[in-house]
């Protein structure tokens, strides 16, 4: 049937033949490896993944870009540009089966999240850089589909190591995940980190060096990231707190190192304008008479603490039995201080 009409409404509906719902919905995904992906067997089957958008991961993937360039530039002296192709979601088994065995795979881990990723590097990549660190020739080169040797294994690894402290500085300011390199991978199935279903953050880079062009993929787990989700669903780097936890920091330990003056005050009394401008030198001020010496201490004409006169050795000493402002409620002083003057 390739077409319905609705006789209420006179419309026509057409339907694809062949495809029915799979049509209706926009995709096919056929039968190209020979297995019927049709109608409901493709929703069902889909290798398409439902994710939650993390603008804030984008943002970390993006910032990894600029730095990996630096690292690869320094690395090879040649001319790097790598670009962010995209970011999507995956299921983990789907991108070990996408994964050649001519490239080179990196499993780092993070201390603080307790979770693992991945960075794969294509053949090209790796030979390109390889081929540049023992003097080869600039250009576009071909490469062969060959498994690297021991020296080649070891730059190769080199430069993952540069790609995981790269993404680990750009993690930072999110949150400290302390990405370290933990091995090395030639074959995929060896670099297994999480279950074949387990749905991952994929981000794809293209990484253009002179005339040759290859890809970098960088994979994280959603579990391992799930504890610091909320921080990833915001929108801007100052919502993360990351910088801001460490400038708060730095304030506050600025603010307790600063030097305040403290004045020590036996007794005060109120006089007049014309009273202190006739005094002259040899008059006396009385006070109020008081028995047990008390002192209080101010700072900025506000009492902070008071206690009882002292000594302490050589040097006079207060021993404070007021609340301290700025003390917790019911917070006076419970271990009575010394204050040395």
């Amino acid at each position: 049937m390739s077409a319905q009409e609705d006789n209420e409404t006179g419309n026509e509906v057409v339907w694809s033949e062949g495809k029915g719902v799979s049509g209706l919905l926009g995709f096919d995904l056929g039968a190209d490896d020979g297995v019927d992906r049709s109608g409901l067997r493709a929703l069902v089957n889909s290798a398409l993944v439902s994710h939650q958008r993390l603008p804030m991961l984008d943002v970390v993937f993006d910032r990894a870009s600029r730095r990996i360039s630096t690292s690869l530039r320094q690395l090879t002296n040649e001319n790097v540009e790598v670009t962010l192709d995209n970011v999507t979601s995956a299921r983990f088994g789907d991108f070990l089966q996408s994964q050649a065995d001519s490239g080179v795979i990196a499993v780092m881990r993070s201390q603080t999240l307790g979770g693992n990723g991945i960075v794969a590097a294509d053949s090209a990549l790796v030979h390109s850089v390889v081929d540049l660190l023992l003097g080869g020739r600039r250009g576009a080169v071909s490469f062969d589909e060959r498994a690297l040797t021991a020296i080649e294994l070891g730059l190769a690894q080199r430069m993952m190591e540069f790609v995981v402290a790269d993404f680990d500085a750009a993690f930072r300011p999110v949150h400290d995940a302390q990405f370290e390199f933990d091995r090395v991978e030639t074959t995929p199935r060896f670099a297994a980190i999480a279950q074949e279903a387990s749905v991952c953050a994929v981000a794809k880079y293209r990484i253009a060096i002179e005339e040759r062009s290859a890809r970098l993929v960088i994979l994280i787990p959603h579990a391992a990231i799930e504890p610091i989700r909320e921080k990833l669903l915001r929108e801007f780097f100052n919502e993360a707190s990351g910088a801001g936890e460490d400038w708060l920091q730095h304030l506050s330990d600025g603010v307790a190192a600063t030097g305040v003056e403290i004045a020590a005050v036996l007794a005060d009394r109120s006089v007049t304008i014309g009273e202190l401008g006739g005094l002259v030198i040899g008059d006396t001020l009385t006070f109020s008479g008081f028995g047990e010496p008390r002192v209080d201490l101010r700072s900025g004409g506000k009492t902070v603490a008071s206690g009882r006169v002292g000594r302490l050795g050589a040097a006079i000493a207060i021993r404070l039995d007021g609340k301290v402002a700025g003390a917790p409620e019911g917070g006076a002083v419970e271990d009575e201080t010394e204050a040395a003057a």
